[in-house]
């Protein structure tokens, strides 16, 4: 499968894209990329966790904005990319969720999103963990 990469801290070109962000179960959208799906995506507070305005939310932290285990992360993943694969043609622009103020590392969120269709763009640190190595390189 032939994934795309997009620049970190960057959104989508145009206004079809589908930003996909880290949220908390409370839908206080007020900080990071969150802030960012409320000002330029139409996110609602309240919402969240799912689809809300242009967006949709992974919940990464609680109701009291503690950081959630990897493991509810992993459940709400693979809960949006069974979503996005039932709508192909819609384009999905994945933040680096959980990477920012949940505090978790790139290596431990990636590998979440490995199972991601085609029509999901992610965040170009995530290659590495995701991509094999070119032959030659090490």
């Amino acid at each position: 499968m032939q994934r795309t990469y997009h620049p970190d801290n960057t959104t989508p070109k145009g206004r079809d894209a589908v930003f996909v962000f880290g949220s908390n179960l409370a839908g206080r959208h007020g900080m990071g990329s969150a802030k960012v799906a409320h000002v330029n995506f139409a996110a609602k507070y309240g919402c969240g966790q799912g689809p809300t305005g242009r967006a949709y939310a992974i919940p990464t932290k609680d109701r009291h904005l503690n950081t959630l285990p990897l493991e509810d992360i992993h459940e709400s993943v693979a809960a949006f990319i069974r979503y996005a694969q039932a709508k192909p043609k819609t384009q999905f622009f994945i933040t680096r969720v959980g990477c920012g103020l949940a505090g978790y590392q790139d290596a431990q969120i990636a590998p979440m999103f490995a199972q991601a269709s085609p029509n999901c763009s992610l965040p170009e640190p995530w290659r590495e963990h995701l991509e094999p190595p070119a032959a030659g390189e090490t």
